[in-house]
């Protein structure tokens, strides 16, 4: 069989080729391992920024990501950029010309708790209680309080740690509607307390609140749907901020 110029020059083309994307073929068997690849670090969205006013959203003490799996990246972005920032946005709109807009956030919440001004005593609060909530979370938290102080109150009040999560657990998955389930002191004794909507334990005067979990839906339901339970249980196991809670208690 003969072969042409042209027949030659296009066979040693395709060698050529095969070589190039099959270096073993060249006895290149180095090329064969995985490239080497830097994973570039994870990053996040910016934190959203509330409009104009004396208020500002706070800022997560985490980012985005560090509570999953419990709380996934897409129900933090929900529940801290659309839900908490609505609530202060909408706070900074209702102040706005008014005597309100000079006072602090606790201010607002406690001086307008049981009057007319329904709009701004749910917004101060609701941006409160959800800042304390983000607080009393942190990666890899949850388990059982370090020993100290508050330990020993939480054996006084409850008999052991799976006493207080029983407890508290109650009072999470017990609170028909929204709402929410605190770990509240009171001279020195400790109890669990549950709120409706953006009632929390300082307006009715049940002591200082140590910890919070946000029990409306919208806190949870992206992740876990009806299964409240299943919500509060991980918040326990895996999320609470004890470093938190001991500050708080003093």
């Amino acid at each position: 069989m003969s072969f042409s110029r042209r027949d030659l020059l296009g066979q040693a083309a395709v060698a050529t080729a095969a070589v190039a994307a099959f270096p073993a073929l060249a006895g290149d068997t180095k090329s064969l391992q995985p490239a080497t690849t830097t994973t570039a670090p994870a990053t996040t969205a910016a934190a959203p920024v509330a409009t104009g006013g004396p208020f500002a959203l706070m800022a997560l003490p985490y980012t985005d990501v560090d509570l999953a799996p419990v709380i996934s990246q897409n129900t933090v972005g929900f529940h801290y950029g659309k839900h908490h920032l609505g609530y202060v946005n909408k706070l900074n709109e209702l102040v706005t010309g008014k005597d309100w807009e000079k006072k602090s956030l606790l201010d607002c919440m406690k001086g307008t708790y049981g009057t007319d001004n329904v709009g701004i005593y749910n917004n101060s609060a609701q941006t409160w209680n959800h800042d304390f909530y983000w607080q009393s979370m942190k990666k890899a938290g949850g388990g059982a309080c370090p020993a100290g102080k508050l330990a020993d109150a939480i054996k006084a009040a409850f008999g052991d740690q799976a006493g207080f999560a029983t407890e508290f657990s109650k009072a999470a998955t017990g609170q028909f509607g929204s709402g929410w389930a605190w770990l509240v002191a009171k001279d020195g004794k400790l109890s669990v307390a549950k709120t409706s909507n953006a009632d929390n334990p300082v307006v009715l005067n049940l002591g200082t609140p140590l910890l919070v979990v946000d029990v409306w839906e919208h806190a949870y339901y992206l992740d876990y749907q009806n299964k409240r339970a299943d919500y509060v249980t991980a918040f326990l196991d895996k999320l609470v901020n004890w470093d938190f809670a001991i500050k708080n208690f003093g």
